[in-house]
């Protein structure tokens, strides 16, 4: 999103209001970091890529992807994923192999972002340029660039589904909610929320809508590591606590992941399904929404994050300038990290044959 203002890693909501309003062009811009300086590099050199644990779908397309898109370009690709152990010693590792290796350009995905500024620093000392992967990278000046959907975005469009869904499914109000968020290692996972309860926020302040929990805090809706086990237990819990002469009406989940577990957690206490949100465009999630289960989905087309990231690699081995088209929103605690954002698209029932037309994958789950 473009913005003329900084994006903190901790948004008040009237920020992400203004930089909301503050969305403009479309425009590719240059950046002087490192890389777009004419220098270049050989064609054949090594790319590595860092990515997190297989934990959901879109990790695990986004490897084999880069592995073909590199390679396609004539490039050597060293793609590792970290393991599924909650710590970040696995990438750590994997990067300073990559930096070892020679790697001209090291892609991170990060597995907790603010852990991995010594491995930076040891890629940026020798001569490699860091993009950050759908996850920025903070509290670090040796990162260059930033690949990503639009994650405040994302958040925006979640809150909005959720109020949307509810009050389709029941127009007057008020409803009874609850409030996830992602792993507390993950950056986005902040944004994503913050995003969502600038949606929220003035509807829970009219009193349209209630956390019947109170459990309002991102430290008391974070799942660690993003496990579905995690969201399962949790929400079985507040169902016990909070739910047994109450209707529940929304959840704001904000993966698919999570989404089918709390929806799990639902169906196995005997609750009526309340309006559920997620994120991803798992085939698992797109199946249930069809079937009038989840609610919503967003679609953050991996295909197109991959490519606008190999596009970066090859502009920046030519010497010239990658695309970038948002200078000024994504602060990572150190600097302002040169960005190129991707539009993420909200998907419902009703726009999701459209929505995944072109996914060879997806469409056939929307007929």
């Amino acid at each position: 999103m473009r913005s003329i203002l900084t994006k903190t890693l901790a948004v008040g909501a009237a920020a992400m209001l203004a930089l909301t309003a503050a969305s403009c062009s479309n425009d590719r811009e240059g950046s002087d970091s490192k890389g777009g300086d004419g220098k270049g590099f050989a064609k054949d050199s090594l790319i590595g890529v860092a990515l997190p644990a297989k934990t959901s779908e879109n990790w695990v397309l986004a490897g084999d992807l880069f592995t073909n898109g590199l390679k396609q370009a004539g490039f050597k690709a060293d793609v590792q994923y970290a393991g599924a152990s909650t710590t970040v010693a696995d990438q750590q590792a994997q990067i300073s192999s990559m930096v070892t290796k020679g790697a001209k350009v090291i892609v991170i995905g990060a597995t907790d972002a603010a852990q991995l500024s010594t491995q930076v620093a040891q890629a940026k000392q020798s001569g490699a340029i860091v993009i950050a992967y759908d996850r920025l990278i903070t509290n670090t000046k040796d990162v260059d660039y930033y690949v990503a959907f639009d994650n405040l975005k994302v958040g925006q469009l979640q809150g909005q589904a959720l109020l949307d869904g509810m009050r389709k499914k029941k127009p007057k109000g008020p409803y009874n909610i609850e409030l996830f968020s992602g792993s507390p290692d993950d950056n986005n996972s902040a944004v994503f929320f913050n995003g969502a309860m600038s949606v929220l926020k003035p509807a829970i302040d009219k009193g349209e809508v209630k956390v019947g929990s109170g459990q309002t805090d991102i430290k008391q809706t974070a799942i660690q590591g993003w496990k579905a086990e995690g969201a399962q237990q949790r929400m079985d819990s507040l169902l016990t606590s909070s739910y047994s002469k109450k209707t529940l009406d929304g959840v704001l989940s904000p993966n698919d992941t999570l989404a089918r577990a709390i929806l799990t957690s639902v169906k196995g206490a005997g609750k009526p399904l309340p309006v559920v949100t997620g994120q991803d465009s798992e085939a698992e999630s797109v199946k249930s929404i069809m079937a009038g289960e989840q609610y919503s989905t967003i679609n953050k087309d991996t295909r197109k994050l991959v490519a606008e990231s190999v596009n970066m690699v090859k502009a920046l081995q030519a010497g010239t300038k990658p695309p970038i088209n948002d200078t000024n929103s994504y602060n990572n605690g150190v600097k302002v990290v040169p960005a190129y954002l991707l539009p993420p698209v909200i998907v419902t029932k009703e726009n999701a044959a459209q929505a995944y037309a072109t996914d060879p994958k997806l469409a056939p789950l929307t007929r």
